[in-house]
């Protein structure tokens, strides 16, 4: 009887384990650490929020480099733009959209991740007869 009662309270012992555990990974439960992942979430939410809000403000607020036609030391002043690149982009004008740089490779994407709000790539005109 005394064997029948311990292997009973380790069953019982396991089963409380098995669904803590199993609580503590289902999504939207209210226990242990799920819990605070998402009051840790819900509280870095508004932050990203406001940064982002505030970066799409400031790049609204400067104007857009033309790729096409902005000096060597105006592509310099981007984020991520040093000096043998500038000289790439120069070199490879006209571009028909500011993608073609990562196309052209003459960027990599991550570079053009850092610049390419404060870009645009306009047209010359066509001259009509």
């Amino acid at each position: 009887m005394k064997r029948f009662t311990s292997m009973l309270a380790l069953l019982a012992f396991a089963t409380a384990l098995a669904t803590a555990a199993f609580a503590q990974s289902t999504p939207g439960s209210t226990t242990g650490q799920s819990q605070t992942s998402s009051q840790t979430a819900q509280a870095e939410k508004p932050k990203a929020e406001a940064g982002t809000s505030h970066m799409r403000h400031r790049a609204a607020a400067t104007p857009a480099v033309d790729i096409n036609s902005a000096s060597k030391e105006e592509l310099m002043k981007l984020p991520g733009i040093g000096d043998a690149t500038a000289d790439k982009i120069v070199a490879n004008r006209p571009f028909k959209s500011k993608a073609e740089l990562v196309t052209k490779k003459i960027v990599t994407r991550a570079q053009y991740k850092k610049f390419r709000s404060h870009v645009i790539a306009k047209q010359e005109k066509a001259e009509s007869k």
